[in-house]
C-alpha cells in the first residue's frame, strides 16, 4: 500500500523503460540500469518510482502487452524487493494485474480507465489508481485538440471515471486524478488547467500533476524557437510551485532532487 504524504505532495520519479520516450527514451532501456535510476532516484527523495514500457509520447507506437511485461516486470521486481515503492504507468489491464502481483502499488493509467478490463483490475487489487485525462490516443492526440470548456470538459470527465471505479467497488481514498498535461491538449489549453487546478483539487482526490520537461513549457518561454528539452527546468519547477500551493497532492518529475528542494522550501514558508 502507498500512503500519499502529510503537508508536502508526493514526489513521482519517472523511469521510462522505452527506447522511445519523448525525453529519455532508451536511457534505461536496459533492466539493470533502469533498476539503478529507480533506486537512485529513491534515494534522492522519491516517494514512488513510476515505471512504464510503453512510450505516450505524440504519435508513438503502440506496444504489445507481452513486450510491455518483459520491460516492466524484472524491475518492479528487483525495485520492490528492495523497498522501493514502485507504480505501474500502463493503458492495460494485462500489466497492471502482473505488474501488482510482481510488487507495484500504484497503477497509473493515462486512458483514465477506458481500456479493457482495468477498472476490474483496480478494483479487484484496491491499490491506488491515478485517472488521467487524454483526449483521443497518443497517435492522434495532438491532431487538433478542440474543447469548448477545458477545465470543465477535462473534471467531468474525471469524476464520470472516478464515480464508474467507486461503482465498481474501489474505495473512493484509492482515487486520484490527473488533467492530463500535454494530452490532447494546446499550450492555451494547459495553461487554462493549470490555472484552474484549484477546481481539480476542489473535487477531493488527490490531483496528480506531470509537467516535467513537456513542450508547452519550451513553447512559452521560448516563443518561436521553443526551449530545448534540457533548458525546461526552470519552467517546470515554476509549475510546481503554483501546484504546491494549489494543493496538489502528486508531482510525476524527471529532476527528482531539484523537485524536492523545491518542494521543502514552499512547505518550510507554509509552515513558518
Amino acid at each position: 500500500m502507498f500512503d500519499l504524504p502529510v503537508g508536502r505532495p508526493a514526489i513521482m520519479g519517472i523511469l521510462n523503460v522505452t527506447e522511445d520516450s519523448f525525453s529519455d527514451g532508451g536511457r534505461h532501456f536496459d533492466p539493470e540500469a533502469a533498476i539503478a535510476a529507480g533506486l537512485r532516484m529513491r534515494d534522492e527523495g522519491a516517494d514512488l518510482i513510476d515505471v512504464g514500457g510503453e512510450s505516450t509520447r505524440p504519435g508513438a507506437d503502440p506496444v504489445p502487452a507481452a513486450e510491455e511485461l518483459r520491460r516492466v516486470i524484472p524491475v518492479i521486481s528487483a525495485l520492490s524487493v528492495q523497498g522501493v515503492k514502485v507504480s505501474i504507468d500502463t493503458m492495460k489491464a494485462e500489466v497492471a494485474s502482473a505488474a501488482l502481483a510482481a510488487g507495484a502499488v500504484v497503477v497509473n493509467d493515462v486512458m483514465g480507465l477506458r481500456g479493457p478490463g482495468m477498472i476490474e483490475v483496480v478494483a479487484a487489487h484496491q491499490c491506488p489508481v491515478c485517472i488521467m485525462h487524454m483526449q483521443g490516443s497518443p497517435q492522434t492526440m495532438q491532431s487538433a485538440p478542440h474543447y469548448d470548456d477545458v477545465v470543465r470538459e477535462v473534471r467531468a470527465f474525471l469524476l464520470r471515471q472516478a464515480a464508474v471505479v467507486e461503482e465498481a467497488g474501489l474505495q473512493a481514498e484509492r482515487v486520484w486524478i490527473d488533467p492530463g498535461i500535454g494530452f490532447g491538449k494546446t499550450v492555451e489549453h494547459n495553461l487554462k488547467l493549470l490555472n484552474g487546478l484549484g477546481k481539480f483539487v476542489a473535487t477531493s482526490y488527490p490531483v496528480l500533476l506531470g509537467v516535467s520537461r513537456k513542450s508547452f513549457i519550451g513553447r512559452v518561454l521560448g516563443g518561436e524557437e521553443p526551449l530545448p528539452i534540457e533548458e525546461r527546468g526552470e519552467g517546470a519547477h515554476a509549475v510546481h510551485v503554483w501546484a504546491q500551493i494549489q494543493g496538489v497532492r502528486v508531482l510525476r518529475v524527471h529532476d527528482v532532487v531539484a523537485t524536492v528542494r523545491t518542494v521543502r522550501m514552499i512547505e518550510a514558508i507554509a509552515q513558518a
